[in-house]
This record gives structure tokens, sequence and C-alpha cells, in this order.
């Protein structure tokens, strides 16, 4: 009989980060910063007056890229995060950089321990946020 390995399941970065509490805390740290730093006025200035909803809509958001719960999409059918920001004529190159490096800053502010983690994930949203700028302006139509 031939002996088989286990199958090792890989770490999910929504599990690596720790779940909900650590998305949520990087997402209010990310907006505190947003109201509160000058840096990062233009990109503030985009924003609604209330951010609650943003706040909570970006952590579901986080969630289920993360591979966590898909609370965001269930929310939001055959919405994507691209789409949703398609509109917005203020996209620009330094909005995104703002986004990045409040984000950068409040993912190393909250997860400290894990600067691997932090390096890849802001990465990614430096990626995103490209593919924003270069889609910005185009209304709603994928």
């Amino acid at each position: 009989m031939e002996k088989t390995e286990p199958t090792v399941k890989p770490v999910l970065p929504f599990d690596r980060i720790g779940g909900r509490e650590p998305i949520q805390r990087m997402v209010d740290r990310f907006y505190d910063l947003m109201e509160s730093e000058p840096d990062f006025a233009e990109l503030r200035a985009m924003h609604a007056t209330d951010l609650s909803p943003m706040r909570e809509s970006l952590t579901d958001f986080l969630m289920a890229w993360m591979g966590g719960p898909r609370d965001w999409f269930e929310k939001r059918p055959g919405a994507c995060v691209m789409s949703a920001h398609r509109a917005l004529e203020s996209m620009n190159f330094a909005t995104a950089t703002q986004w990045v490096l409040a984000m950068q800053q409040a993912a190393k502010d909250t997860i400290p321990s894990d600067p691997d983690f932090v390096d890849n994930m802001v990465a990614a949203f430096a990626s995103m946020s490209k593919a924003m700028v270069s889609n910005a302006g185009r209304g709603d139509s994928h």
C-alpha cells in the first residue's frame, strides 16, 4: 500500500492576518490617517463627510479579498471594486499614491509582527491602484 502525504491546505491571508478584527483595525487606522494627515487631503476630499459606510465596506471587501467571508460581494451581487471606482473623475496618480501610502502606514501600524505580509499586501494594493487610475472617469460600463 502506497503511503500518501496528507494534503496541506495553504493558510489564507484572512487567517494569517487573524480574521476580521485586525482587518477592521487596519481599515480604521487607514481612515483615521486619511482624516488627520494633510498628506492625504486630496484622497479625503474624494469621500463623503461620514466615513462610517466606507469603513464597513472596505473592511468587508478586504475580508473577502483575503479569503474570508464574502459579505461585500453578497451585499453587491455582480459588483467589482474596479467598477465601483471607475466613475470617479478625481481618481488620479496622486490620489492613488495617497491611498497606497495611507494603507501602507495603516498596515505597518496595525500588523507590525508580519512585515512580509504587509509588503506583499501593499504591493497588491499598488497594482490595484494603478489599474483604477487607468480606468478612472470611464463611467459605469465594464
